[in-house]
């Protein structure tokens, strides 16, 4: 359902009160971790967490509230996993001047057709950015509404993240203090595993089975965005699913994938998606003014090889 990516945990070995549950959600995996003496299993509750999410914020489903409001002017919120995701996507999309911009989805649409039936799809973008930007929608906690017909949302570049933090929740409000939860390679952590920091890795984004950096993780979301993976090439074009909202087009930039680290993993992953359309420089400047923020690049060199930028806050978590 949702863009999912690369951070590879490490160490997954249970200790004989760390319960593992996992399975597939959203188009991809996810994985979840925690202590507990009682050794009670939440299977259920995340199950149905899951269904909701996915009854809320799916594009490919039909029936869902996104859909709903796709095909309308209008929704009304029925579950309460719309407003949240949009709350956060206004407070990105300002900060980041619309580098990140769920109202992209007429574009995004065009592209996974453009992809799958192997044809040009940048030659609609001119024509679609009429249908692009946040302030053509308006919301509140009940509701949101539209501007202008053929104005659509999709929240890939921010659901799965939000899903991440929703499952936190859940193990927080039963009293768990060590857990590891992911979904398509966007985890967040509290405590401790077996007494030791959570630990992730970064990959190489051209040679997956190598390790850029082993990562500590504490009290602390960690999220990955890259286009490397999900892009095709035609007629000596290429494009890729992470698209500039203002532009129409992927930025054609040497960053190859960002990892993004914050308290919370929806915040983490709505900068990653906006990071990929900023591009190094940009990143990098941006970074400079928001302390609140640390961040992982890896993207091609002038000498064409692999390089790597990193914050001073990650270079502490770095094991």
């Amino acid at each position: 359902m949702y863009a999912a990516y690369f951070l590879l945990l490490l160490h997954i070995s249970v200790a004989p009160s760390m319960i593992h549950l996992e399975g597939s959600a959203q188009g991809t995996t996810w994985h979840i971790q925690y202590e507990d003496a009682q050794q009670r299993d939440f299977t259920p509750q995340i199950t149905h967490i899951l269904q909701d999410i996915d009854q809320c914020l799916s594009v490919y489903r039909k029936d869902s509230e996104i859909s709903l409001f796709n095909n309308s002017l209008s929704i009304e919120f029925q579950l309460p996993y719309f407003y949240p995701v949009l709350k956060k996507s206004a407070e990105v999309y300002s900060a980041t001047n619309g580098a990140f911009d769920p109202t992209v989805m007429p574009l995004s649409a065009a592209y996974r057709q453009g992809k799958r039936t192997h044809t040009p799809w940048w030659e609609k973008a001119d024509s679609l950015l009429q249908y692009v930007g946040f302030s053509r929608i308006r919301f509140d906690e009940t509701g949101v509404s539209k501007q202008k017909e053929g104005v659509s949302l999709d929240f890939d570049g921010i659901a799965q993240g939000y899903t991440v933090d929703v499952l936190a929740a859940l193990l927080d409000s039963n009293g768990i203090s060590n857990y590891m939860v992911e979904v398509g390679g966007e985890v967040r952590c509290k405590g401790l595993k077996n007494d030791a920091p959570w630990t992730i890795g970064i990959d190489n984004p051209l040679h997956p089975s190598v390790k850029l950096a082993t990562v500590q993780l504490h009290n602390m979301a960690a999220t990955t965005a890259g286009n490397y993976r999900d892009h095709y090439a035609l007629n000596g074009a290429v494009s890729g699913h992470i698209i500039h909202p203002q532009t129409g087009y992927s930025t054609p930039d040497s960053l190859l994938s960002v990892t993004v680290f914050s308290a919370d993993a929806i915040t983490a992953d709505g900068y990653d998606t906006a990071f990929m359309v900023m591009g190094v420089a940009g990143t990098k400047e941006f970074l400079q003014q928001r302390k609140d923020l640390d961040a992982y690049l890896v993207y091609i060199g002038a000498d064409g090889e692999v390089k790597v930028w990193m914050t001073e806050g990650v270079r502490e978590l770095i094991k």
